[in-house]
C-alpha cells in the first residue's frame, strides 16, 4: 500500500491545491483537495490492461472548468424546488440561477469548488484521505455552522470506500454525494456506456415533473425503463426517456436506510470489469451524461452517454417532502453515510 502527496496547482488567491495518490490491492486512486475530487481511478481488466475508469480533467487548469465531475457535492446534493425550504416555520432562500429555479448541488459555489483540508492515513486494510471543511451559518443560504468530514480510500480487497460525516449546530438540510462519472471500459477508449450492463436493487423510483422536481410520489420500477431487477444494457430502454435524453432520476434503494446494503452491480462486456456498489443512503441518482461535456476531458471531448453516475444520496427536494426520509440534521442528529464500490475483472 502506498500514499503519495504532491502540489497539484495554485489558486488565484494563492491557496495550494494538493493531489494525493493512493495505491492498494490492484487499484490506484488520485484525489484533489479542490472539491475533494476523484481525479483518476486506475482499474485492471481481464485482458485489456489497466484503464482510468472515470471521466474528468487531466490537469489542474482543466479541473477548474469542471464544476461537478467526480467532486464532493454539498451542502445538499441534487435539486431543491424553487431554491427554498422551511424549518420550524422559517423559510430559507437559497441561490438559484433564475428566480423560481431550483437550487442545484449546493448553490452558486457549493463544496465542489472549495479547497478542503486533507490528511492521508493508513489502516490495516487500506489507505485513505480524510477531507475536512467548515461551512458557516448562512453559507449559500443554509442555516447552522457545519463541519464536514469526507474520507475516500482503497482497501487491499480492491474496494473504494466512502465515508461522509457532518455535524451542524442548527437544524439544516444535509445531503452529500460524489458526482463521479464512470465508464468501466476506460475513459480513453472512445466507447459510450450504452452497452455496459447494470443491475439495481431498486423496486421504486422518485417521480419527477418536467423540471426534474419530485412530485412526492414513489412509483414501482417494474415494467418501466427504471426496471434493472435483471441485469440489462444501460441503453436498452434509454430511448423511452425522451424528455431527459437518458436517465437523470433518483431510484429508491431496497432495504433499510442507514444499513450498508447492495444497490447496484455494473458490468462492462468489453473488458470484463465489474463494479458492485453498496450504500447506507435511501436513494441513488442514476445519470447517463445526457449531453456533451462543455470542457475538454482527459483524452479530448466527451460525448453524450460517455459515462454513467451512481450518486448515493437522500432524495432530491427532501426538505419539502415530509414523508421522504428526513434530510434535516442538527445539534441532536449527526449526519453519517457510507458507500463502497468493489471492483473485479
Amino acid at each position: 500500500m502506498k500514499i503519495k502527496k504532491n502540489t497539484f496547482g495554485i489558486m488565484s488567491d494563492g491557496k495550494k491545491v494538493h493531489l494525493y495518490t493512493l495505491k492498494a490491492g490492484e487499484l490506484s486512486l488520485s484525489l484533489s483537495t479542490r472539491g475533494a475530487t476523484w481525479m483518476s481511478l486506475i482499474v485492471p481488466s481481464r485482458s485489456m490492461g489497466k484503464d482510468d475508469v472515470i471521466l474528468g480533467a487531466n490537469s489542474f487548469d482543466g479541473s477548474l472548468s469542471g464544476r461537478f465531475a467526480a467532486a464532493t457535492i454539498g451542502r445538499f446534493a441534487n435539486r431543491i424546488a424553487g431554491g427554498k425550504f422551511s424549518i420550524d416555520g422559517k423559510e430559507y432562500q437559497l441561490f438559484s440561477r433564475t428566480p423560481g429555479a431550483p437550487s442545484l448541488h449546493g448553490g452558486r459555489i457549493g463544496y465542489s469548488r472549495k479547497i478542503w483540508k486533507a490528511e492521508a492515513y493508513e489502516e490495516r486494510d487500506g489507505v485513505f484521505v480524510r477531507f475536512e471543511l467548515k461551512s458557516p451559518d448562512g453559507d449559500e443560504g443554509y442555516p447552522g455552522n457545519l463541519r464536514a468530514a469526507v474520507s475516500y480510500g482503497l482497501t487491499k480487497s480492491n474496494e473504494l470506500v466512502v465515508d461522509y460525516e457532518a455535524k451542524v449546530d442548527a437544524p439544516s438540510p444535509v445531503n452529500f454525494t460524489n458526482h463521479v462519472y464512470f465508464n468501466l471500459a476506460g475513459e480513453g477508449r472512445g466507447l459510450d456506456v450504452l452497452a455496459q450492463e447494470l443491475k439495481m436493487n431498486c423496486s421504486s423510483y422518485v417521480e419527477v415533473d418536467e423540471n426534474l422536481i419530485p412530485t412526492g410520489k414513489l412509483l414501482p420500477t417494474k415494467g418501466t425503463p427504471f426496471d434493472f431487477e435483471a441485469r440489462k444494457p444501460i441503453g436498452r430502454d434509454i430511448k423511452e426517456l425522451t424528455a431527459t435524453n437518458g436517465y437523470d432520476h433518483c431510484l429508491v434503494v431496497d432495504g433499510e436506510p442507514g444499513e450498508l446494503r447492495p444497490f447496484a452491480e455494473a458490468y462492462d462486456p468489453h473488458t470484463g470489469r465489474t463494479m458492485r456498489c453498496f450504500t447506507t443512503q435511501p436513494g441513488v441518482q442514476l445519470f447517463t451524461m445526457n449531453s456533451d461535456f462543455t470542457a475538454p476531458g482527459k483524452t479530448g471531448m466527451y460525448r453524450t452517454h460517455s459515462a454513467f453516475c451512481l450518486e448515493t444520496q437522500h432524495f432530491p427536494d427532501a426538505p419539502n417532502h415530509p414523508h421522504f426520509p428526513s434530510s434535516i440534521f442538527g445539534p441532536d442528529r449527526d449526519y453519517h453515510e457510507r458507500a463502497v464500490f468493489a471492483f473485479d475483472w
